[in-house]
């Protein structure tokens, strides 16, 4: 195990950060910023894996199944970061997009010994929730060989779940276990070994690109608006009202009277302005279109 350890890319050392314990602030700095412009490369090389795993989401929660990620340590607190996003942001309910970490809640503030190393653990954890054959499953670990994320991607592909494997290296060990690996390979880390770097950099990336781009497709973007926020507090209403006032060309109380109408959603508030419809005439527009705003409209102005 220590042998295939030393011969992962995250954990080799970066010939161009030896010096780096004598460099003064600016040039850590620097070095750190050179590394990180790279992020973004490797990740445009995984495209069509993100594709096929944001597909597949679509799919899952179409059929009323979940996206769920699962990993340990940077990468379980990535996953939960991704997914409590979700409800404010795009209307989802708490268990649309779910994120577990390996040792539970209180593994995401203080770390938990031992709780990725047994594959087990990861499974148990997906039994808790009800995985089943509907569900999307993306295990997330920079190394690419961790257990709980193992185990837990297993278990996932045996009883029919979509099964995808994040990692940083190549030929991951998690990859194997998965219907498919997306292998984000962004190179050594400026500090040997330290995956919250440029790894967690490029899986935060990738998963803000998956949950994002699956909410867009299951129609709760309008324009590149985001007409599904939940509006659970003043700020969140003043940004709705602008929404309804950029998108209808309607005035602030006009906008205002039409959210509070539409009992603070955006949604059929666009739809009520653009087809002269009242609240439920509205709502029985978006329930037609699937819940795209775009479509309802068009389908009010036919």
């Amino acid at each position: 195990m220590e042998e295939h350890l030393h011969s992962l890319t995250t954990e080799m050392r970066n010939e161009g950060t030896m010096n780096i314990d004598r460099m003064d602030t600016m040039g850590i700095i620097s070095v750190i910023n050179k590394e990180d412009l790279k992020v973004a490369v490797a990740v445009q090389e995984v495209l069509p894996e993100i594709e096929t795993a944001v597909d597949w989401a679509c799919e899952s929660l179409k059929k009323g199944g979940r996206l769920i990620y699962i990993g340990a340590g940077t990468s379980g607190r990535l996953g939960v970061l991704d997914a409590v996003e979700c409800p404010p942001t795009f209307s989802t309910t708490p268990d649309t997009v779910l994120g577990i970490i390996a040792g539970g809640e209180k593994a995401f503030v203080h770390a938990i010994e031992g709780a990725e190393d047994k594959e087990e653990f990861g499974e148990r954890d997906l039994i808790e929730v009800d995985l089943t054959a509907n569900d999307t499953v993306i295990g997330i670990a920079a190394s690419g060989r961790t257990p709980y994320v193992k185990g837990a991607l297993r278990y996932a592909k045996k009883i029919g779940a979509k099964a995808v494997a994040l990692s940083s290296n190549k030929n991951a060990i998690i990859t194997e276990a998965a219907d498919i690996g997306i292998e984000v390979v962004v190179g050594q880390e400026v500090l040997t070994g330290s995956t919250r770097m440029k790894a967690a950099t490029a899986h935060k990336m990738v998963l803000n690109m998956i949950s994002t781009a699956t909410m867009i497709r299951m129609g709760k973007v309008y324009e590149n608006l985001m007409v599904d926020v939940h509006v659970s507090n003043q700020k969140l209403k003043e940004r709705a009202i602008r929404i309804i006032e950029t998108v209808t060309d309607a005035d602030y109380e006009h906008a205002l009277n039409m959210l509070e109408k539409a009992n603070n959603q955006v949604k059929p508030a666009i739809v009520m302005i653009k087809t002269s419809n009242d609240y439920v005439q509205a709502m029985e527009l978006l329930e037609k279109a699937g819940g795209d705003v775009r479509k309802a409209i068009s389908i009010g102005e036919d």
